[in-house]
């Protein structure tokens, strides 16, 4: 058998101040389980089906999910624990070796892991290139490491290619620091939290701290041949710039990376190097261009496990986000920032980091409605935008 948010009203002056320190207190009094992510499980998970169980490959090892496809996971030094990376069985000017899909961050643990598999179940074999879905650190954090020790080319989209190497130099509107300004106008105020956030500044390049110097692009459409089987790129939106999945007729598999997770949804934010963009709208545009693959093709999420019920999980993340913008606009009756919505989609407690995310989730979501039409847009004389029912 082959086997990822849920209001307060508007006050002026001192009481609005000593308010929003109040419901940033609140915010991030504990740890919670996922630092990028609302966590709240799937309800209706049981409408997806597992092939593999509960099997899930041992740290160092791989498990056989389809022909010529292994599964291994590597550690995440986060509430989230663990990405998927997928090894395939591969040939290039008649060298036998792999090709990898994912790198796992840069850690001791997961280069740790990464020793063990060269040395156990890669069987000697090199890897000849190495395939990315996308830019974020549990991704590609160890790209420049691996494409430099097998002298393996890099594969990934334009988009996804430039924002890694703009993240990992640290570059002005993509680093910890220009995100402050940008919640600030989003109702930010809590001196300390502010300066939490500015210290990371150097939590990407922490965790990929190399991303090799040249690439092949993939584009949408693109059939790409690994060991013999042709694949087929599917870009997809608003999680990350041009985010690429994969997917096999032949196989009936899809790599689905971030794009569809079984038990979670997916993180999609308004950052500051695109303050005004619809990353919420650009997703769930994206999870269409899934529409013509068989609802039983196999898929492989990098987070999670294997699973069977593409189109029933496709429908639960339309469901989920309408619910979650009905939420959003029957709170903007009266004016709300970002930061008074974080409370509403996100009814739990959050550190820094998963603060940082959940802002720029709550502004996902007010803009879509504000592109919409739904709500209009207005800026404060103490500067912060806050959104009301048009």
């Amino acid at each position: 058998m082959w086997w990822r948010r849920e209001s307060f009203r508007i006050a002026t002056g001192a009481a609005f101040r000593l308010r929003q320190r109040n419901v940033v207190a609140m915010i991030v009094a504990r740890r919670v389980r996922h630092i990028t992510k609302d966590l709240r499980m799937n309800a209706l998970e049981s409408q997806l089906a597992y092939p593999v169980g509960d099997a899930i490959p041992p740290l160092g090892t791989v498990t056989a999910v389809a022909p010529g496809l292994r599964w291994l996971r590597m550690p995440l030094p986060f509430a989230l624990d663990h990405i998927n990376l997928w090894l395939l069985d591969d040939e290039i000017d008649g060298r036998a070796g792999w090709s990898l899909i994912d790198c796992g961050a840069a850690t001791e643990a997961t280069r740790a892991a990464w020793e063990q598999l060269i040395d156990g179940a890669m069987a000697g074999r090199p890897l000849l290139r190495v395939l990315a879905t996308h830019c974020h650190p549990d991704h590609v954090g160890l790209s420049g490491w691996l494409c430099e020790r097998f002298d393996a080319p890099f594969w990934t989209s334009a988009a996804e290619f430039a924002f890694a190497r703009m993240m990992a130099a640290a570059l002005p509107g993509v680093d910890g620091p220009s995100a402050i300004p940008h919640f600030q106008r989003h109702g930010l105020v809590d001196a300390g939290m502010l300066e939490q956030m500015a210290s990371r500044k150097n939590y990407y390049p922490s965790l990929v701290p190399a991303v090799p110097s040249s690439y092949t692009r993939l584009q949408d459409g693109q059939e790409v041949r690994i060991g013999g089987v042709a694949w087929r790129v599917i870009t997809g939106f608003g999680h990350s710039p041009e985010h690429v999945s994969l997917y096999s007729a032949a196989r009936n598999v899809l790599v689905s990376g971030d794009m569809v997770l079984p038990r979670i949804s997916t993180n999609v934010s308004v950052f500051a190097v695109e303050p005004e963009g619809n990353p919420l709208q650009l997703f769930l545009d994206s999870l269409g261009k899934f529409a013509d693959l068989p609802d039983d093709v196999l898929v492989l999420p990098s987070h999670g496990k294997p699973f069977r019920g593409l189109h029933t999980r496709i429908a639960q993340l339309h469901a989920h986000h309408a619910a979650r913008l009905d939420e959003v606009r029957a709170a903007c009756v009266t004016p709300q920032s970002a930061v008074d919505i974080v409370p509403i989609m996100f009814r739990r407690q959050l550190d820094a980091h998963q603060l940082s995310f959940a802002l720029g989730e709550a502004l996902a979501h007010l803009h879509t409605l504000w592109y919409q039409g739904h709500l209009r847009r207005v800026t404060g004389a103490d500067g912060v935008i806050r959104f009301q029912r048009a």
